[in-house]
């Protein structure tokens, strides 16, 4: 969702928006290995719902004539600096050209960050949990390197606000002649798997407006076990909010899905994936009203990718995303210093 509200920036800056997406070599050469691969994350960056076309494998340093290539006036980046593998502002030439702007990044939420979280079984970032001493020292480890913060990668607290939802919230009401469509889950590290789901989801009907229920913390972590969700509430919400397919979402819905939600919501159809359905606490099905009703639907997203399985190719290459964030961060320090040099002069 840092990303997310990126492109939401960005996006409000002219009236047609293009992002260059780098292909998995160009990435591993600057900054390490990428947790996904560049068709998912093709596919993943045209679901965020402000974004109007992608342009595939873009050149790692931004340059005029991938600029004009496109047709930009101008290219955005985020208030923190990007560096090429030898230490070069990767938008020097644009910047020069007078054709950059910057938006704010995000506060609080960093792919370093989350990685943090998969490699550390803590519950530190539910958002009902008190902090736990394992993951404040990991995270200080995570994104340092041997000389301190950089304030780029480093890792603080994200702050959900309403503004901050209003701005990701489509805003609109459901319209008649609209079909009702209503999903439950985590939507946890919102992936690729997710995308192709509610797009399926999106197809089933002319006019679709889907409604995504997200679990509270403990109801996931009482289903999913382990250190689950990954991302807390807040933070699921606005990934979830970015996604083109999705109308509204309700906050910490029932996970029982009740006659009550069916009728206030006038749901006509109710989605779910192939994933497995935990029974609920006295052991009942948590579908078993809308199957009542016959208006339960099992979906298959054709996408076999989990967040389980995200976890386990973050493990995999775990030695290699330390070195790769203490090398980012060793980088950005030194840019700093070398900032505050010029300055002092």
């Amino acid at each position: 969702y840092g990303h997310s509200n990126q492109l939401r920036q960005a996006r409000a800056m002219g009236d047609c928006l293009i992002v260059g997406v780098h292909t998995d070599e160009e990435i591993a050469k600057h900054k390490g290995p990428p947790v996904f691969t560049q068709e998912e994350r093709y596919k993943m960056v045209q679901a965020i719902k402000w974004v109007d076309e992608i342009a595939p494998g873009a050149p790692y340093v931004t340059t005029l004539e991938t600029l004009d290539k496109y047709n930009c006036d101008f290219c955005v980046h985020g208030d923190d600096i990007t560096l090429t593998i030898d230490g070069k502002d990767t938008y020097e030439e644009v910047k020069t050209a007078g054709r950059y702007r910057e938006c704010k990044r995000t506060q609080g939420v960093s792919t370093t960050d989350l990685v943090g979280r998969m490699l550390l079984m803590t519950k530190a970032h539910h958002s009902n949990i008190d902090e736990d001493l394992d993951y404040r020292k990991h995270t200080d480890n995570f994104g340092k390197g041997p000389k301190g913060h950089s304030p780029w990668t480093g890792v603080s607290q994200f702050l959900q606000t309403s503004q901050k939802i209003i701005q990701f919230a489509s805003g609109k009401e459901p319209q008649p002649g609209d079909t009702i469509i209503y999903v439950a889950g985590a939507f946890d590290l919102f992936h690729i798997g997710h995308v192709d789901f509610l797009e399926k989801v999106h197809q089933l009907a002319e006019r679709p407006y889907i409604i995504a229920g997200l679990h509270f913390d403990q109801e996931v972590n009482r289903y999913k076990g382990k250190n689950y969700p990954i991302m807390n509430i807040h933070e699921r919400t606005l990934s979830v909010l970015a996604c083109r397919y999705v109308s509204e979402v309700v906050i910490g819905a029932p996970y029982a899905v009740t006659a009550d939600l069916l009728d206030h919501f006038k749901v006509t159809l109710v989605c779910h994936g192939m994933t497995e359905v935990v029974p609920d606490k006295d052991g009942s099905d948590p579908y078993e009203e809308p199957k009542r009703r016959g208006i339960f639907q099992l979906v298959d997203s054709g996408s076999d990718l989990t967040t389980d399985l995200i976890v386990q190719r973050i493990i995999k290459n775990r030695l290699e995303f330390e070195a790769r964030n203490q090398k980012k961060e060793a980088k950005e320090l030194a840019v700093l210093e070398a900032m505050k040099r010029l300055e002092e002069k």
